[in-house]
Protein backbone atom coordinates (compact mmCIF):
# COMPACT_ATOMS: atom_id res chain seq x y z
CA UNK A 1 0.00 0.00 0.00
CA UNK A 2 1.66 3.38 -1.10
CA UNK A 3 2.32 6.05 2.07
CA UNK A 4 -0.47 8.76 1.96
CA UNK A 5 1.03 12.58 1.17
CA UNK A 6 0.56 14.90 3.52
CA UNK A 7 -1.56 17.56 0.93
CA UNK A 8 -3.01 14.25 -1.01
CA UNK A 9 -6.65 15.46 0.01
CA UNK A 10 -5.38 18.69 -2.14
CA UNK A 11 -3.65 16.91 -4.70
CA UNK A 12 -6.41 14.96 -5.48
CA UNK A 13 -8.77 17.66 -5.68
CA UNK A 14 -6.80 19.68 -7.85
CA UNK A 15 -6.63 16.51 -10.13
CA UNK A 16 -10.38 16.63 -10.25
CA UNK A 17 -9.71 20.34 -11.30
CA UNK A 18 -8.00 19.33 -13.90
CA UNK A 19 -10.39 15.94 -15.26
CA UNK A 20 -13.00 18.36 -15.24
CA UNK A 21 -11.27 21.04 -17.26
CA UNK A 22 -9.91 18.97 -20.36
CA UNK A 23 -12.86 17.22 -20.30
CA UNK A 24 -14.48 20.76 -21.20
CA UNK A 25 -11.93 21.04 -23.56
CA UNK A 26 -12.88 17.80 -25.41
CA UNK A 27 -16.59 19.33 -25.91
CA UNK A 28 -15.21 22.49 -26.88
CA UNK A 29 -12.46 21.73 -29.42
CA UNK A 30 -15.09 19.29 -30.91
CA UNK A 31 -17.35 21.84 -31.33
CA UNK A 32 -15.32 24.46 -32.69
CA UNK A 33 -14.03 21.78 -35.20
CA UNK A 34 -17.69 21.91 -36.44
CA UNK A 35 -18.01 25.63 -36.74
CA UNK A 36 -14.90 26.11 -39.00
CA UNK A 37 -15.19 27.73 -42.44
CA UNK A 38 -13.45 28.13 -45.40
CA UNK A 39 -10.43 28.06 -46.72
CA UNK A 40 -8.47 26.83 -44.08
CA UNK A 41 -11.29 24.54 -42.71
CA UNK A 42 -9.77 20.71 -43.72
CA UNK A 43 -6.28 21.60 -41.91
CA UNK A 44 -7.68 23.78 -38.90
CA UNK A 45 -10.56 21.19 -38.31
CA UNK A 46 -7.85 18.47 -38.21
CA UNK A 47 -5.81 20.84 -35.89
CA UNK A 48 -9.08 20.87 -33.37
CA UNK A 49 -9.83 17.02 -33.68
CA UNK A 50 -6.39 16.29 -32.90
CA UNK A 51 -6.63 18.31 -29.74
CA UNK A 52 -10.07 17.28 -28.64
CA UNK A 53 -8.06 14.04 -28.42
CA UNK A 54 -4.69 14.80 -26.73
CA UNK A 55 -6.96 16.93 -24.07
CA UNK A 56 -8.76 13.74 -23.90
CA UNK A 57 -5.57 11.78 -23.03
CA UNK A 58 -4.40 14.48 -20.53
CA UNK A 59 -8.34 13.90 -18.39
CA UNK A 60 -7.49 10.15 -18.60
CA UNK A 61 -4.11 10.71 -17.27
CA UNK A 62 -5.51 13.15 -14.64
CA UNK A 63 -7.82 10.21 -13.68
CA UNK A 64 -5.51 7.79 -13.68
CA UNK A 65 -3.43 9.91 -11.43
CA UNK A 66 -6.55 10.19 -8.68
CA UNK A 67 -6.89 6.61 -8.54
CA UNK A 68 -3.07 6.12 -7.92
CA UNK A 69 -3.61 7.84 -5.01
CA UNK A 70 -6.80 6.21 -3.76
CA UNK A 71 -9.07 9.01 -4.95
CA UNK A 72 -12.01 8.76 -6.85
CA UNK A 73 -12.42 11.08 -10.60
CA UNK A 74 -15.15 13.44 -10.41
CA UNK A 75 -17.62 13.29 -13.34
CA UNK A 76 -18.33 16.90 -13.45
CA UNK A 77 -17.18 19.01 -15.99
CA UNK A 78 -15.64 22.34 -16.15
CA UNK A 79 -17.18 25.83 -17.64
CA UNK A 80 -18.35 25.52 -21.35
CA UNK A 81 -19.70 29.04 -22.14
CA UNK A 82 -20.84 29.31 -25.89
CA UNK A 83 -20.54 32.92 -26.96
CA UNK A 84 -21.94 31.73 -30.74
CA UNK A 85 -18.87 33.53 -31.98
CA UNK A 86 -17.37 31.68 -34.49
CA UNK A 87 -14.86 33.60 -36.62
CA UNK A 88 -11.75 31.90 -37.04
CA UNK A 89 -9.83 34.50 -34.83
CA UNK A 90 -12.46 34.28 -31.51
CA UNK A 91 -12.06 30.71 -31.63
CA UNK A 92 -8.66 30.59 -31.01
CA UNK A 93 -8.63 33.39 -28.80
CA UNK A 94 -11.14 31.75 -26.87
CA UNK A 95 -8.72 28.70 -27.12
CA UNK A 96 -5.80 30.41 -26.04
CA UNK A 97 -7.82 31.14 -22.57
CA UNK A 98 -8.66 28.13 -22.29
CA UNK A 99 -4.58 26.70 -23.02
CA UNK A 100 -3.47 29.64 -20.04
CA UNK A 101 -6.01 28.32 -17.74
CA UNK A 102 -4.93 24.69 -18.30
CA UNK A 103 -1.02 25.69 -17.41
CA UNK A 104 -2.66 27.29 -14.55
CA UNK A 105 -4.16 24.22 -13.10
CA UNK A 106 -1.02 22.31 -13.96
CA UNK A 107 1.24 24.84 -11.74
CA UNK A 108 -0.80 24.72 -9.12
CA UNK A 109 -0.53 20.93 -9.14
CA UNK A 110 3.30 21.48 -9.37
CA UNK A 111 3.21 23.70 -6.30
CA UNK A 112 1.18 21.40 -4.39
CA UNK A 113 3.64 18.25 -5.78
CA UNK A 114 6.24 20.14 -4.89
CA UNK A 115 4.87 20.48 -1.18
CA UNK A 116 4.44 16.69 -1.10
CA UNK A 117 8.05 15.45 -1.81
CA UNK A 118 5.89 13.18 -4.88
CA UNK A 119 8.69 13.07 -7.46
CA UNK A 120 5.89 11.26 -9.97
CA UNK A 121 3.18 14.04 -9.19
CA UNK A 122 6.24 17.25 -10.23
CA UNK A 123 7.69 15.34 -13.56
CA UNK A 124 4.30 14.55 -14.43
CA UNK A 125 2.68 18.60 -13.58
CA UNK A 126 5.79 19.56 -15.16
CA UNK A 127 5.56 17.57 -18.73
CA UNK A 128 1.56 18.64 -18.62
CA UNK A 129 3.19 22.51 -18.26
CA UNK A 130 5.46 21.69 -21.08
CA UNK A 131 2.65 20.11 -23.18
CA UNK A 132 0.25 23.12 -22.62
CA UNK A 133 2.54 25.79 -23.06
CA UNK A 134 3.35 23.92 -26.80
CA UNK A 135 -0.64 24.54 -27.41
CA UNK A 136 0.09 28.08 -26.54
CA UNK A 137 2.33 28.75 -29.13
CA UNK A 138 0.68 26.89 -31.80
CA UNK A 139 -2.35 29.09 -31.00
CA UNK A 140 -0.21 32.13 -31.00
CA UNK A 141 1.67 31.10 -34.52
CA UNK A 142 -2.23 30.64 -36.07
CA UNK A 143 -3.31 34.00 -34.45
CA UNK A 144 -0.27 35.98 -36.27
CA UNK A 145 -0.52 36.92 -40.08
CA UNK A 146 2.91 36.19 -41.56
CA UNK A 147 5.74 38.16 -40.41
CA UNK A 148 3.90 39.38 -37.14
CA UNK A 149 5.81 39.21 -33.99
CA UNK A 150 3.83 37.50 -31.43
CA UNK A 151 0.96 38.82 -30.54
CA UNK A 152 -1.53 36.95 -29.18
CA UNK A 153 1.03 35.94 -25.37
CA UNK A 154 3.97 35.84 -24.59
CA UNK A 155 4.78 32.51 -23.11
CA UNK A 156 7.77 30.82 -21.75
CA UNK A 157 9.65 28.85 -24.79
CA UNK A 158 8.50 25.43 -24.83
Amino acid sequence: MRPELPNQAQIIDQLNAIVEHELAGVVRYTHYSFMIFGYSRIPVVGWFRSAATETLAHATEAGEMITMLGGHPSLGIGSLLETHRHDMAEILNESMEFEIQGVELYRQLLALAEDSGSITLEEYARRLIAEEAVHISDIDKMLRRPGDVAQAVQSEAP
